[in-house]
């Protein structure tokens, strides 16, 4: 990542939106891909994935989820008590 690209944890603890717009934004630019080819490749219009990438809300689930992995993430939903949070470095926690 450039100095653009702030470094983000490997797994993130999301708590707002723009946490997640930040992994989609990173995970883009990681992979050299402007805007316009990964809204092209993950099915989106540039409007949108723009949106998700500035944590805006009103983005369809399905669509969320079409981006996330044709990024290579994965959204995981855990109970707050789950033992998994309690591994998780706390920089990555509110």
């Amino acid at each position: 990542m450039n100095a653009k690209t702030p470094s983000l944890p490997a797994v993130q603890l999301v708590t707002h939106t723009a946490d997640i717009g930040h992994q989609i934004r990173a995970h883009r630019k990681k992979q050299g891909l402007r805007i316009d080819d990964a809204a092209a490749l993950n099915g989106v219009s540039v409007d949108l994935l723009s949106r998700l990438e500035n944590g805006a809300g009103g983005v369809r689930t399905d669509k969320l989820l079409a981006v996330l992995d044709g990024l290579g993430l994965t959204l995981i939903v855990a109970p707050k008590d789950h033992d998994f949070l309690r591994t998780l470095p706390q920089d990555t926690l509110p």
